[in-house]
């Protein structure tokens, strides 16, 4: 069974036409990458795959059940999400922000308890952020918050995982360290779908690849069969060179 699938879903992109529907099946175990150019619909497709956005048409399946009836808790016992950008709603340490992904879990008016506690410090470490851990959270750069966002989705532990640029700030031993976390996960039994920018990031890292045009165009498949120099310069509308190396291809735009 998928963990996640939708059928014939068209996202609302204000402005757009209906364009392609999409009929994805995201299996246990699998990496997608969704690319494409500013506009495409990227970040609409994340937040509608999170029920956080109706769709136009079509219907999403969690783990075989329609997405709508799930509450949303049991949606977030499921479901992990990192957003590309974050507002702080209040004051928050990093260990605290890290909790909030137990919240799921915990009964109303309930505290966390200690092994609460230890999942969030262990997602810390693992993003290199526990030594901030008593820091506000306001007061960290960009990569730093960064890395506490993916901790806090980490101590959540969510079976599918959705990222919108999760490299976002990150400068490039971080952006291996999330990508060889987000491979882990899907190892584990996990799916991941994350929206990226870099082309080589999703080359390197991903097995499967969406495609989305903005015109409302799509294609999806197996990154093999996905990255394909003249349908990625089609989709960038730029001119690439590839090589190979360490076994992945790699991509350079064209002067």
């Amino acid at each position: 069974m998928s963990t996640l699938e939708t059928r014939q879903l068209i996202i609302d992109v204000p402005g757009r036409s209906d364009g392609r529907a999409l009929e994805l099946h995201v299996e246990p175990g699998q990496v997608w990458g969704v690319l494409g150019p500013n506009g495409a619909g990227k970040t609409t497709l994340l937040h509608t795959l999170a029920g956080l956005r109706a769709p136009r048409a079509g219907e999403i399946r969690l783990d075989g059940r329609l997405l709508a009836a799930f509450k949303r808790r049991q949606v977030a016992q499921r479901l992990g999400l990192v957003f590309q950008e974050r507002q702080d709603g209040f004051p928050a340490t990093v260990l605290e922000t890290a909790l909030i992904g137990r919240h799921p879990y915990l009964s109303p008016w309930r505290m966390e308890g200690g092994e609460d506690l230890r999942l969030a410090r262990a997602a810390l470490e693992r993003l290199d952020v526990a030594h901030l851990a008593d820091r506000l959270v306001s007061t960290l750069s960009g990569g730093e918050r960064q890395r506490v966002a993916i901790a806090t989705a980490l101590t959540q532990a969510p079976r599918l995982w959705l990222a919108d640029e999760p490299t976002n700030h990150l400068d490039l031993h971080h952006q291996s360290a999330v990508m060889a976390l987000l491979a882990e996960q899907a190892r584990a039994g996990r799916a991941v779908l994350m929206c990226l920018h870099d082309l080589n990031l999703a080359a390197r890292w991903c097995d499967h690849l969406l495609l989305l045009y903005p015109n409302g165009e799509a294609c999806w498949g197996p990154a093999a069969r996905m990255l394909v120099t003249p349908a990625l310069e089609r989709l960038y509308g730029q001119r690439l060179a590839t090589a190979e190396v360490d076994g992945a291809p790699v991509f350079v735009p064209v002067r």
